[in-house]
């Protein structure tokens, strides 16, 4: 387990959404589910009851992890930031240096990370090899195509939205 759980406000808000609706929807709902499968008799060989007791302890764990992870999170808004080096909230645009095909990523927590928003994890590789770096330096990613080498064109620290919308 890590020390501290770095994400975004966004981030955040996402996760205590996620968890009151846990909280106050499934497992609510899931309370409802266990007392109808409990009224269809023998529980021995009750396949909705034991369906509804197993999700039970998945809503469980996910209630506990989301809490651990939101009682050592760090959160850091990437628009109270500032500098020329990558870390954790820049908005990093790379170009390979081959096809000169130009990405950008937002470096954000786990739990945010969404390839397809641009949204990569502070543990991803690409991540990893861009933190330290400024702009014009080049970075080796390893992946499964073999070795690609990009150079660092831009970096900016910019707010970056919520995956959902955020209720409650």
């Amino acid at each position: 387990m890590a020390d501290k759980y770095p994400m975004t406000p966004s981030g955040q808000a996402s996760m205590k959404a996620q968890l009151w609706k846990l909280k106050n929807i499934d497992r609510i709902a899931n309370s409802r589910a266990i007392e109808i499968a409990r009224g269809h008799g023998d529980l021995s060989e009750n396949a909705d009851y034991s369906a509804a007791k197993e999700e039970q302890g998945m809503i469980e764990a996910k209630i506990r992890e989301f809490e651990a992870k939101l009682t050592l999170a760090e959160v850091i808004d990437p628009t109270k930031l500032s500098g020329s080096r990558v870390k954790f909230g820049a908005t990093v645009t790379i170009e390979d240096t081959d096809s000169g095909e130009t990405q950008t990523y937002s470096i954000v927590g786990e739990h945010e990370a969404d390839i397809k928003r641009g949204r990569i994890s502070i543990g991803a590789p690409v991540a990893r090899a861009m933190i330290g770096k400024e702009v014009g330096d080049t970075v080796t990613v390893q992946n499964p195509k073999g070795k690609r080498e990009y150079e660092v064109t831009k970096v900016e620290w910019l707010d970056i939205a919520p995956l959902e919308e955020v209720t409650p």
